[in-house]
C-alpha cells in the first residue's frame, strides 16, 4: 500500500518482533548458563507458538496488501497492463517470512527437519525483502529512493547474520545483532511513512532537496541508536532479574539445608538420649 498505512504496519510487526527478541534471547542465554536441560522443553513451545504469531502477522500482511479498497484483489494483469504491482511485491515479501515463520513451527514438531534450516529460510526471507526493496523505487524521487535505500542496510545486514546463525547457531551476539536490526526496520518503515505520506494533513517534505537527505541520513543513524539503547536495557534489565532470581533461589536451598542439618543433629541427640 502506497500510503502511510501501508508502512505503519509492516513497521509495528517488526517492532513487535524485534522488542520480543530483545527479552526472548537475554533470557534463553542467562538460562542456558544454568538449568540447560530443564527448560529447554519449555523454550521449544515458546519458539512454536513465537512462529504461529509470526506467520499470522505474515497472512494479515498478505491479506491487507491485496483487499483493501484500492488493492488488486488478487488480480496480477487484466486488459494488457499490471495490476498494483507495489501491492504485489509487498504481498510477496509477506509470503517469505510465512514460509519462514511455518519453517519454524515444523523445525520443532517433526525431528526429521535439519538443524539450521529454520535460520536458513529466515535468511532467504530477509534477503528477498532486500531485493524486492531494492526494486521497488526505481523511477522515483530522489528522497523516496534514498529513504527505501537506507532500509536496505537494516535488511540485508540482518539477512547475513541469519545467515551465520545457521552455522553459529545459538550465538548471543548474532541474535542480539540481528534483534537491533529487526527493531531498526521497525521503526525505518514508520519514518518513511511520516516523510513521504505525512498523517493529519502535515505539509509533505521536498523530494528534491538535498538537505532533507542530509538529516534523514542523522536520522537514520538515530534510529540505531535508539535500537541498540532498547537492545542493551532490556539484556541489563533481563541480567539483573535474572541474577536476582539466582540468588533468592540459593537462599531458600540454603535455609532448607540449615533446617535439615538441624533436624539431623535433633534426631541423632535424642537418639543418643535414649541410650
Amino acid at each position: 500500500m502506497a500510503n502511510f498505512k501501508g508502512h505503519a504496519l509492516p513497521g509495528s510487526f517488526f517492532l513487535i518482533v524485534g522488542l520480543w527478541w530483545s527479552v526472548k534471547y537475554p533470557l534463553k542465554y542467562f538460562h542456558q548458563k544454568g538449568k540447560r536441560s530443564q527448560l529447554i522443553h519449555y523454550y521449544q513451545h515458546l519458539e512454536i507458538i513465537e512462529a504461529a504469531i509470526r506467520t499470522l502477522f505474515s497472512v494479515i500482511g498478505i491479506l491487507a496488501e491485496q483487499f483493501v479498497p484500492d488493492g488488486p484483489h488478487v488480480h496480477l494483469y487484466t486488459e494488457n497492463h499490471w495490476i498494483k504491482l507495489m501491492n504485489w511485491q509487498h504481498s510477496t515479501m509477506y509470503l517469505f517470512f510465512a514460509i519462514s515463520g511455518i519453517t519454524d513451527m515444523l523445525t520443532y514438531l517433526v525431528n526429521h527437519v535439519p538443524l539450521g534450516v529454520d535460520r536458513l529460510v529466515m535468511a532467504v526471507a530477509a534477503f528477498t525483502e532486500g531485493f524486492l526493496f531494492y526494486h521497488h523505487v526505481h523511477n522515483r524521487p530522489p528522497l523516496d529512493q534514498y529513504i527505501h535505500s537506507l532500509l536496505l542496510c537494516a535488511v540485508f545486514g540482518g539477512a547475513l547474520s541469519i545467515f551465520l546463525e545457521v552455522i553459529l547457531r545459538d550465538n548471543i551476539v548474532l541474535e542480539l545483532f540481528r534483534t537491533s536490526l529487526v527493531i531498526l526496520q521497525g521503526t525505518w518503515f514508520w519514518q518513511i511513512g511520516f516523510v513521504l505520506f505525512p498523517p493529519s494533513g502535515a505539509p509533505a517534505w521536498d523530494q528534491q532537496d538535498d538537505s532533507n537527505i542530509m538529516f534523514i541520513t542523522m536520522c537514520f543513524c538515530w534510529h540505531y541508536v535508539a535500537a541498540l539503547c532498547i537492545v542493551a536495557t532490556n539484556y541489563s534489565l533481563v541480567c539483573c532479574l535474572s541474577h536476582r532470581l539466582k540468588r533468592q533461589g540459593g537462599e531458600i536451598i540454603g535455609i532448607q539445608k540449615l533446617k535439615s542439618d538441624r533436624t539431623c543433629q535433633k534426631a541423632l541427640l535424642s537418639g543418643s538420649d535414649e541410650e
